[in-house]
């Protein structure tokens, strides 16, 4: 019996857990919050100093965290680009997250190439104000002198585990991290330097993409380092999801992924194509309005919280009396419709009580994400289960009417870090595959996330109406918009 241990870099935290390598049980675990860094006036709102990272996970793995553990694996934030000069120094801080000015250099780059479809076919995604390409495109017109500079390209997780092997002159990623650069194509499993430079005005140098379960050095102590992967992957795979399982995720926007074996080349730009830990893929479908639809409909109601809207939602029944809201907000990627707003229709005198509203909330938050999966299903991707992740996944409102409107199987695994369960778990498996005890196309079983099982049982029918009632509005108000 070994030990290994997973550290996720979060945007705000880092967490730190060790875990038995043969059953994935967490023995012990650290966390520590980021420093926190005053603007320097000059800055974006994201600018981060990478520096901050790695006194956090100092902090985090102290008294004695890491003693007697044989590998480390690292999940880090998505969308964080740190751009290197030709002797490792940072050229700026790290840019990470969306940046809404970064939004004029992704309609640029998307016009640059020739449209979204030529985006898609290129690497499996659209240009997004928070993913590499266009943070480079921003640089490069915003910041011409630290364009200049940038010879190396790393990402968050890249960038830390290149510290933690003292600074190696070979530097790696993995197919999950480098899928979401906008730069890396997962159907072909390459890059394409010629993206680079459109958007960099330059060529630079690109880590080394290895495998699954390769690992990417051992430290002077000894300490194997495994490839690591973006927060996305690592959570999936501390998940322990698998061919059938989709992941629906609620946050102020939702985002629907699910397990495939190849990569999708989607046309209209909905389905972003990225890898994930294992060798296999992770088609993502997103939603701009979510929980803030939740929010929203409990402000206009005057209930103190999303528990009270939740009760006052249950007050009410499926298809809340022909209420129907389409929640888009915030505009809207599924379907791309992204200067509208939302809709309340099915206005009746029986229907105008607020429990109906709330009601129609919950409905129409869960029937825009049932719209995402139905992307993912109509280009073949098996969902038997549905993983609902996020906070209002306890709600009873969420739990009662999501199985008979996703048609599946839904999972709500108990809160735990399944990111740094995710990168201990790929320790795991470098750690084993170096001493040959585990097939490097074959991860450690670990144990299931403990879970919550919900099945649609005889509410299919009742919740496929009330799907069908919300489908019929968005096609009277929006003819069109929606092809999954």
């Amino acid at each position: 019996m070994g030990i290994v241990a997973g550290l996720d870099s979060a945007p705000d935290f880092t967490r730190i857990v060790v875990c038995d390598t043969d059953t994935g049980a967490v023995l012990r675990q650290g966390y520590a919050q980021h420093p926190v860094q005053a603007p320097d006036g000059g800055g974006r709102p994201s600018d981060v100093d990478p520096q901050a990272w790695l006194l956090s996970l100092g902090e985090a793995a102290g008294g004695g965290l890491l003693e007697g553990v044989q590998a480390i694996g690292v999940s880090a934030q998505a969308n964080a680009l740190v751009p290197l000069d030709p002797q490792g120094n940072t050229v700026r801080p790290a840019m990470t997250g969306g940046d809404k000015r970064a939004q004029v250099a992704a309609a640029d780059l998307i016009d640059a190439l020739g449209g979204r479809e030529a985006w898609a076919q290129a690497v499996g995604c659209v240009p997004q104000a928070a993913q590499s390409v266009t943070k480079l495109r921003w640089m490069a017109r915003s910041e011409p002198e630290n364009a200049a500079r940038t010879a190396v390209l790393l990402q968050a997780h890249d960038w830390l585990v290149w510290q933690l092997l003292g600074r190696p002159v070979r530097r790696t990623t993995d197919r999950g991290g480098a899928s979401g650069t906008g730069y890396w194509a997962a159907a072909t499993g390459g890059y394409r330097a010629d993206l680079v430079e459109m958007a960099l005005g330059h060529q630079a140098m690109l880590p080394e993409v290895i495998g699954p379960a390769d690992a990417a050095g051992t430290t002077p102590e000894g300490l194997l380092i495994s490839a690591g992967t973006g927060e996305t992957m690592a959570a999936a795979f501390g998940l322990g999801i698998g061919l059938g399982d989709a992941v629906v995720s609620l946050g102020a926007s939702g985002s629907v992924m699910a397990v495939h074996p190849e990569a999708l080349v989607d046309q209209s730009g909905m389905i972003t194509s990225l890898a994930d830990a294992t060798g296999m893929h992770l088609p993502v479908v997103t939603t701009l309005n979510a929980v803030r639809a939740l929010r929203g409909t409990a402000e206009l109601l005057g209930v103190p919280d999303l528990e009270s809207l939740s009760d006052l939602a249950m007050k009410s029944t499926p298809g809340a009396h022909g209420l129907v809201l389409l929640p888009y907000l915030e505009g809207e990627r599924t379907p791309n419709l992204p200067h509208t707003a939302g809709t309340l229709a099915g206005l009746r005198r029986e229907s105008m009580k607020p429990e109906h509203l709330a009601r129609a909330a919950f409905e129409g938050m869960l029937c825009g994400l049932a719209d995402a999966l139905d992307v993912l299903r109509g280009r073949g991707v098996e969902v038997r289960r549905v993983f609902l992740l996020g906070q209002t996944a306890e709600l009873p409102a969420v739990q009662s009417a999501a199985p008979a409107l996703f048609g599946a199987q839904v999972i709500v695994p108990q809160p735990a870090d399944y990111a740094a369960i995710g990168a201990a778990r790929q320790a795991a498996w470098a750690l084993g595959v170096s001493q040959g005890t585990l097939d490097p196309r074959n991860p450690p079983v670990w144990q299931g996330a403990v879970a919550q099982v919900l099945d649609p049982g005889e509410d299919l029918a009742v919740g496929q109406a009330v799907r069908q009632q919300y489908v019929s509005v968005r096609e009277q108000t929006h003819p069109g918009a929606f092809r999954p």
